[in-house]
């Protein structure tokens, strides 16, 4: 959903409760949940159906249920589903929490598959409650796996809405924190049988700290199809692309526009808008709104889909904007009828009239009634067309607004547009002359999915300008600055602006390897790759010296960053490739490396204790295949990565997804909150780093202690067989 004005972020914390989370935060007890101009303005203009304003109201003040998506592309959704049902969700049902029944978990019915669901559990009473203890750390450790994702429902529907396939190219132009991201990224790989699907997600924020949080949310899918890139969504660069040995123009087949916004859908769980609303906030953000929707267009394909959204319910942030932007394509974009998309989704169709309210109380029903003293404030594009024909022929009621009070949600709204035609400006713009100095475009801080922060390139070189794309002319304002003496402002076209004075992080550059690299003799005997392995796609952070960490990206995001490298600067995916060093283990194997630390081989089962030793020590392959005819057994493949010592074995598998592992065994994980073994956690730790430090560096490392067991109580978990 729209983010909040960047003004109203810096004044609150918004690190504990991000607006895509669902349910409150603390320390909000004192807010009073009024606010008659709110009320006034929102009864005025009749959005909420005759009758059921107090009902709105009512539940404007009302927690928001806690809702969790189920990561559907995974193997393990229907694990998961099936221990949320069988397990966590049946012990939820009949309690009593602070005097608040505690209704039964129930699925979205509108979200597929039963991969999101919702309960009247706050999120303050799961983190507090005793007696939810087991579930709070269930949702935090498979949220750090990737498993779920704690999501408010209403920011689920954006994706969903674009009807993403594997083979589109996507730009998610206001991203952070990532939720939405997430979905986009799954739906990109619904296939889990192709490794590298043909399309992906560039996740821009014009915030460089979210960006961290976009690649935190990024990196627990392990996805070598997103980019994150900081950038003024408004203005964001064209990139270019190989085509044919020729360059293109890079177009979105799908945009995903979720605007700042006022907020004001979002205060059942944002307590603060409650006494900060105002009509002004809304007139502020509708020109940037529909400028990031603008550029938005410009980048989308002819035959694209792009969806705008925000969490705010007013429509001179919502049908004002989409109304403005159909006008300026002339025919270009039309509105999507989504209605039969979401079956189950209950929501109000966009509306067609409106008016618009100062914070002083005055109201205008149309720009000629606006004094010319506030002509900098009001804008004529915040008001109705005045052509009834041309009105109706934007079909505004196919526009979905969400109201709070009709399935228990957050305020919400949405619209999807499609791009009939090249836009109307780009196709009349000429091309620029050769003679004319070419534009420097500002750079761009972007990084692949890895667990480093997006970071900026010195200035970037000059980029020649684009001639004879095959839809439209690219139309890059925002990031263009005339040079002295040149002849752009003679030429029709958008004037220059402003130069964005970026900062950041200086970063060394990622670097592609060639097929012949020497790095890949020795990896590609070790491990029998196949001759598949797209070894082009391997970078490197180093031009010279010892190759220690190497990362992969799918072929696409290959084809953007060589074609932007002066403009930006930027592995999970290598199993399908390996053909040797895999030991195939069973449950009870699986168990013992999850539990243990360095168990013995001679702890394994027969058939991959047999396997184990003839191999040499390095990194291995653990692969559990499931048996069909053993219902009680996992029913999805599990592949760990480890290391085979002198006399020892060992699963590299991060804590949280220790824990979600065991959990689909049947073995129970709760960890001890008495503090407990926080010392040898610490000193698991760090033996974990020294040891992977080591195996970076080529050193020999013999893991032969010979297996502390993590059930043991002086652990920071206890584990125990679960009777399910």
């Amino acid at each position: 959903m729209g983010k909040r004005s960047r003004q109203r972020q810096k004044n609150q914390n918004t690190g504990r409760d991000s607006r895509d989370n669902a349910g409150w935060g603390a320390g909000y007890a004192d807010i009073v949940k009024e606010n008659k101009l709110f009320e006034h303005y929102y009864k005025e203009l009749g959005l909420v159906p005759d009758g059921e304003f107090d009902q709105f109201m009512e539940a404007m003040r009302e927690p928001l249920p806690s809702t969790i998506r189920i990561t559907g592309y995974k193997s393990h959704a229907k694990e998961i589903l099936h221990c949320l049902k069988e397990k966590y969700f049946k012990d939820l049902q009949e309690l009593e929490i602070e005097e608040q029944k505690i209704d039964a978990p129930q699925p979205l019915s509108w979200y597929p598959d039963e991969q999101a669901w919702h309960t009247n559990i706050s999120r303050k009473i799961i983190r507090k409650s005793p007696l939810l203890e087991k579930f709070h750390q269930f949702l935090v450790s498979e949220t750090e796996s990737g498993n779920i994702s704690r999501q408010e429902a209403v920011s689920m529907i954006p994706p969903l809405l674009l009807s993403i396939q594997p083979h589109h190219k996507i730009l998610d132009m206001c991203a952070a924190p990532g939720s939405k991201t997430a979905q986009l990224i799954e739906m990109l790989h619904s296939d889990m049988d192709i490794p590298f699907p043909e399309g992906f997600v560039i996740a821009n924020d014009v915030d460089n700290k979210r960006c961290y949080l976009l690649v935190h949310q990024a990196k627990r899918l392990n996805s070598p199809c997103i980019m994150v890139v900081n950038h003024d969504a408004s203005c964001i660069p064209t990139l270019q692309v190989d085509v044919d040995g020729k360059k293109d123009v890079l177009y979105y087949d799908r945009i995903l526009c979720d605007v700042p916004c006022s907020g004001d859908g979002t205060m059942r769980k944002n307590i603060d808008v409650w006494k900060k609303w105002t009509t002004s906030n809304s007139l502020h953000l509708h020109g940037l709104q529909l400028r990031i929707a603008v550029r938005g267009v410009e980048q989308l394909a002819v035959g694209g889909r792009m969806v705008y959204s925000t969490c705010s319910l007013n429509p001179i942030e919502d049908e004002a904007v989409i109304a403005a932007l159909l006008e300026k394509s002339e025919g270009a974009l039309e509105l999507a009828d989504c209605s039969g998309d979401l079956p189950g989704l209950k929501w109000m169709p966009g509306v067609t009239s409106w008016k618009l309210m100062t914070k002083e109380g005055q109201w205008f029903l149309d720009w000629s009634e606006v004094p010319s003293s506030r002509h900098t404030q009001i804008r004529p594009t915040m008001f109705p067309p005045k052509d009834p024909e041309k009105l109706a022929d934007m079909h505004l009621e196919r526009c979905m607004r969400i109201l709070p009070h009709h399935q228990n949600t957050g305020g919400f709204f949405v619209a999807v547009l499609v791009k009939k035609a090249p836009m109307p400006w780009n196709k009349r713009y000429p091309k620029l002359r050769k003679d004319a100095s070419s534009s420097s475009a500002a750079p761009t801080k972007c990084s692949t999915e890895t667990s480093a922060v997006p970071s900026p390139t010195p200035e970037g070189t000059p980029q020649e300008a684009v001639e004879d794309p095959p839809e439209e002319k690219s139309d890059t304002k925002g990031t263009e600055e005339a040079p002295k003496g040149s002849k752009q402002d003679k030429l029709c076209g958008p004037p220059p602006s402003k130069k964005i004075k970026l900062f950041g992080y200086k970063e060394d550059p990622f670097v592609f390897l060639t097929e012949d690299d020497p790095v890949f003799t020795t990896i590609q005997s070790f491990y029998d790759l196949a001759p598949g392995f797209p070894k082009l796609n391997v970078l490197t952070r180093t031009h010279d010296g010892k190759k220690r960490h190497l990362y992969m990206v799918s072929k696409e995001l290959r084809n953007v960053l060589l074609n932007n490298s002066e403009r930006m600067k930027g592995i999970y995916t290598l199993q399908p490739y390996i053909r040797s060093r895999i030991i195939q283990v069973s449950v009870e194997d699986v168990k013992v490396l999850l539990t243990q630390e360095n168990p013995f081989l001679n702890k394994l089962e027969d058939k991959a204790h047999a396997q184990a030793k003839e191999m040499v020590m390095g990194s291995i392959v653990l692969k559990y295949i499931p048996n069909p005819n053993n219902p009680a057994e996992p029913q999805c493949p599990i592949q760990l990565c480890g290391w085979r010592g002198k006399t020892s074995i060992r699963a590299f598998v991060p804590r949280n997804e220790r824990f979600h592992y065991l959990r689909m065994l049947g073995v129970e994980v709760f960890r001890d909150k008495q503090g407990l073994g926080q010392k040898s956690k610490d000193a698991e730790t760090e033996a974990n780093d020294k040891m992977e430090r080591d195996v970076e560096e080529g050193e020999d490392v013999d893991l032969e202690n010979g297996g502390e067991n993590l059930s043991e109580p002086q652990t920071d978990s206890g584990l125990k067989e679960s009777s399910s």
